[in-house]
């Protein structure tokens, strides 16, 4: 078959995702947070959007009669009319790169800086702590240089996570010498700091408190695998030692700190945000969209005007404030659309767990996405974004919306959630007697004499993702 050139006329039927309704989906699924910090992105680019502050929703309904009313963005104009016909864009662009506003510090209405009391400070690092340590201890150049290298090296849990001819390449020194200063750095605070792994870690801390050679030492030389399976009786006859000597030993090991530099972690601590409450009236459940420290947007009145005189812009201004105004209505109509279907699916979720709401978590159903997609007639994907990282407060607590979710397994009397299922295996492990634990069998059957068949892979998979051991670690022999 020889090619030849020719045109065809095809008709097909595509998916096309316009950038509006791209942003329309990245804004549905945005928790609390990230959204403040969007619309904020988009106070700063655009120039129709403009925040509205409480007290000037105030003073507009008190020069209204006290009356809110849908107006036309332009109808009170705040400057008159023939000062915007010689307003050009340049001019507001030239004022906002002037004044500091697009740099993040400029302060309508004020001159003076912020206050100090809005800055936090951080706190120190781990590499900042063991630095200053090892500059008072140490007057050696060379040594100075390569404990900086492997301080560097050490994870946040405190451990030293390469080896020493690694560090004897990277430094350009013999191994002796990087050997030294590893244990110039040994010897700082935290105590147990710059260790290979956790026997090295443990003995670090039982040398610094002056137990070399003793019982604790030789335990955790050569039993911590007995020890983690609490086979204290094997460890007693092993060093011919007195059963109540060895769990003194034990206890004094358990006091000891296996990460030493959690205290220097640089993680924040995040508070969750709810995105929804519901609250309980006399008249049921009350749902409330949570729009705390979300700005609210409207449209510029200045550039409204300006954009409908077209003797005051030439034809790129109008086309850039055109674009401007067009994504300004779609963000505005964006946020609309997102916190109604948000409302929507969290009045879904209260219809199908009422019981939960009622009495609490043990009354949680099993729910999937695809019934309360079909329940608010809106695509599964669509439940799936409203529910990715949002969480809801209620009387109960603050639960991830995805909490409300869950697997059936089967019971006499019904469908059982696998989330009760796991708050049983909990109860059930916390009642056990921890000389004599139960296994995942015997889990397994007394939740069928509770009515629920559950197959004992299953338990031990529930009980893993409650970071539950298993019965073997969480027996103890020294009760």
């Amino acid at each position: 078959m020889a090619l030849e050139p020719r045109l065809e006329v095809k008709l097909s039927q595509k998916l096309v995702l316009t950038p509006q309704l791209q942003q329309a989906i990245r804004l549905l699924q945005l928790p609390q947070l990230e959204l403040t910090q969007a619309l904020n992105q988009e106070l700063s680019e655009n120039p129709f959007l403009e925040e509205v502050h409480e007290e000037q929703v105030v003073d507009e309904e008190h020069d209204k009669g006290g009356e809110r009313t849908e107006t036309d963005p332009g109808d009170d104009l705040l400057v008159p009319l023939e000062k915007l016909m010689v307003f050009r864009v340049d001019d507001y662009f030239d004022e906002r790169g002037s004044d500091g506003r697009d740099l993040g510090y400029f302060t309508p209405g004020t001159e003076t800086p912020p206050p100090f009391e809005q800055f936090v400070s951080s706190s120190t690092s781990l590499y900042e702590h063991l630095n200053w340590q090892l500059r008072l201890n140490t007057s050696d150049e060379e040594l100075r240089t390569i404990g900086e290298v492997i301080i560097g090296n050490i994870d946040d849990n405190g451990y030293l996570t390469i080896s020493d001819e690694e560090l004897a390449e990277i430094c350009n020194a013999p191994v002796e010498r990087v050997r030294e200063a590893i244990r110039q750095i040994q010897e700082l605070d935290p105590t147990g700091i710059c260790a290979r792994d956790l026997k090295e870690c443990l003995l670090l801390q039982i040398r610094a408190l002056g137990l070399d050679g003793t019982l604790i030492e030789k335990i955790v030389e050569n039993n911590l695998h007995e020890l983690e399976k609490k086979h204290y009786q094997v460890i007693a006859k092993e060093h011919n030692a007195a059963y109540e000597d060895v769990m003194i030993a034990v206890r004094i090991i358990e006091e000891l700190d296996p990460k030493p530099a959690r205290n220097f972690s640089s993680h924040d601590t995040n508070y969750v945000i709810p995105d929804v409450y519901i609250e309980k009236t006399e008249e049921g459940y009350q749902i409330i969209l949570n729009d705390e420290g979300l700005p609210r947007l409207r449209l510029n009145r200045q550039y409204r005007k300006l954009l409908m005189n077209k003797n005051a812009l030439s034809k790129e201004e109008k086309k850039f404030l055109e674009d401007k105004l067009r994504s300004a209505l779609w963000l505005i109509k964006s946020l609309d659309q997102r916190n109604k279907t948000i409302y929507r699916v969290t009045e879904s979720i209260l219809r199908f767990q009422r019981e939960f709401f009622d009495y609490g978590p043990q009354y949680l159903k099993p729910l999937n996405l695809r019934d309360v997609a079909m329940d608010i007639h809106m695509h599964e994907s669509t439940v799936s974004r409203v529910t990715s990282n949002k969480y809801l407060a209620c009387p109960h607590g603050i639960f991830g919306f995805r909490f409300f979710f869950s697997s059936a397994l089967q019971g006499e009397s019904g469908g059982v959630s696998s989330t009760i299922v796991k708050e049983m295996i909990k109860k059930i492990i916390s009642e056990e007697n921890p000389k004599k634990p139960f296994s995942d069998q015997k889990i397994a059957d007394l939740l069928k004499q509770q009515n629920v068949n559950i197959a004992r892979r299953t338990v031990a998979k529930y009980r893993e993702e409650l970071r539950i051991p298993p019965y073997s670690r969480r027996k103890r022999t020294d009760l």
